[in-house]
């Protein structure tokens, strides 16, 4: 699409919101009660989410929202001197006092500037938020580096010591900014980052009388309050994209499916709980499903599952008639997969489906009398359809270790580990008669084990080369230390 009409269709999704010149950066003051977050970006859109809330720091253990009203603006200028509005979108307690907009029609591989201008209930005055930037991927015929890095486990309870962290708790400084990672991340200035389920706790602490502990709706959205409170957190966010997925532990509790074995939360408070507080879905297609899929130019494709809302009961007998993706979203994932023309595919999925795991879970693709059918399944039709001559990984979530492994057909998995220290623990050697692979069948380049654990997450790389282009996977503790990085030359174009 020319220039021209990528600024037409942008002009045609937006509308402006007065008709008076437009003002600078500085002619509003800045509000750090607007808590900004950005998502879901692609080569021509992105989603913009905004909360609208009474202080910039938690109060009883939570931040207390703020009806009032605003629009984004979205801008290649930094000061805004010319720039395009959205709508006055409206904030109240049916919303959470969140704002949130789908921005179409930018232009491929174009940094933009945005940020939200805001009133609140029964005031004239208009404040801004800070300025977030982001850059848009090139067209899918267009080459140039990706990199994005991607965590799981963000365990609020165990950092701050709520609950028994399996290290020290964080020190008072950490306490106050949040988790540490958070920085390390932003410092090395990915194009966006991946925050792969779990990512706050209903079912923490392990003591449920604690008033920390979420089975309500309010007590779910305060988990979610103070993740996105965290300082650390909020300076990330503002140049660097998100994609949210949800687990167990932000779905439910832990190892849930869908029926309901404990009353509270249900799987309905789980499903629009989790689409309400993160930008994942445009709040007008209330059909938006949050399996998706991304193309990040010529170099990289993205897939990106929902594990829980469609899953079998965890302890149904395992066979062809047991899913935890659900049938239409295998045929999706199968012919999205089967179109790209993408140099690395990357499945990203909130649970292993390599492992090696804990041999007592029945909760996802590698577990024992788990899902495996439907997992070899898979593996059995990427082989047919030669996807290991395709360039496809796995990086997964879920577990509380970092690893590097490979399927006995070849196929590999990177799993990020948990992304803070509290909440890392040894993992599952091939072998280990307590694993899902007690006779050695998967081999393991890389796994954190005994001593060696820690927090961190996984960074990735796509680049062009003299060769045929390459993908890099890089494992960093959580002050960036490099603890393990293999490439991989691409095998097809």
């Amino acid at each position: 699409m020319k220039p021209i009409l990528l600024v037409t269709s942008f002009i045609c999704s937006l509308i402006l919101a007065c008709s008076e010149p437009d003002k600078l950066a500085d002619d509003f003051p800045e509000d750090s009660r607007l808590l900004l977050a950005a998502g879901e970006l692609t080569d021509q859109s992105i989603i913009l989410q905004c909360r609208l809330n009474t202080t910039d720091t938690l109060v009883n253990k939570d931040l207390q929202g703020q009806s009032g009203s605003g629009f984004f603006q979205v801008s290649t200028d930094s000061l805004f001197a010319k720039s395009i509005n959205t709508e006055q979108l409206n904030a109240d307690r049916s919303n959470d006092f969140i704002l949130r907009k789908l921005i179409s029609g930018l232009n491929p591989d174009q940094t933009y500037f945005y940020r939200l201008i805001a009133s609140y209930q029964d005031s004239d005055q208009q404040y801004s938020s800070k300025v977030g930037s982001f850059t848009t991927f090139p067209s899918a015929s267009e080459s140039r580096p990706v990199t994005f890095a991607i965590s799981t486990g963000f365990n609020y309870e165990k950092f701050y010591g709520i609950d028994k962290p399996a290290t020290e708790v964080a020190s008072l400084e950490d306490q106050l900014l949040g988790f540490e990672a958070f920085e390390t991340v932003r410092k090395l200035q990915p194009d966006f980052f991946i925050a792969n389920g779990d990512v706050v706790y209903y079912d923490q602490p392990s003591n449920q009388d604690s008033e920390y502990y979420a089975r309500s709706r309010p007590e779910m959205r305060a988990k979610w309050h103070r993740y996105f409170s965290m300082p650390r957190n909020r300076e990330m966010m503002l140049k660097v994209p998100v994609y949210y997925l949800k687990d167990d532990h932000d779905y439910r509790y832990n190892d849930c499916d869908t029926t309901d074995q404990r009353a509270l939360p249900t799987h309905q408070d789980g499903v629009e709980v989790f689409r309400k507080q993160t930008p994942v879905v445009d709040l007008e297609n209330p059909e938006g499903r949050t399996y998706r899929t991304h193309r990040m130019g010529k170099l990289l494709q993205l897939w990106f599952v929902e594990g829980r809302d469609y899953r079998s009961p965890n302890l149904m007998e395992d066979g062809p008639g047991k899913t935890l993706w659900g049938k239409e979203q295998i045929a999706w994932l199968k012919k999205t997969l089967s179109e790209s023309d993408a140099v690395f595919k990357l499945l990203i999925s909130p649970t292993p489906m390599i492992g090696p795991d804990d041999a007592y879970k029945k909760d996802n693709h590698a577990n024992l009398g788990g899902f495996q059918y439907e997992g070899q399944a898979f593996f059995s039709w990427l082989k047919e359809n030669d996807f290991l001559n395709k360039n496809f990984y796995i990086v997964c979530g879920d577990r509380h270790w970092q690893y590097h492994s490979v399927h006995p057909e070849g196929f590999e998995e990177f799993s990020s580990g948990a992304f803070v220290d509290q909440n890392s623990r040894a993992g599952r050697v091939p072998g280990d008669p307590k694993s899902t692979d007690p006779d050695a069948f998967v081999t393991v380049p890389y796994i954190q084990t005994e001593g060696k654990n820690s927090g961190g997450f996984l960074q990735v790389t796509v680049r062009n080369t003299e060769n045929p282009p390459e993908i890099q996977f890089s494992f960093h503790d959580t002050h960036g230390n490099e603890l393990y990085s293999i490439s991989k030359t691409a095998l097809s174009l």
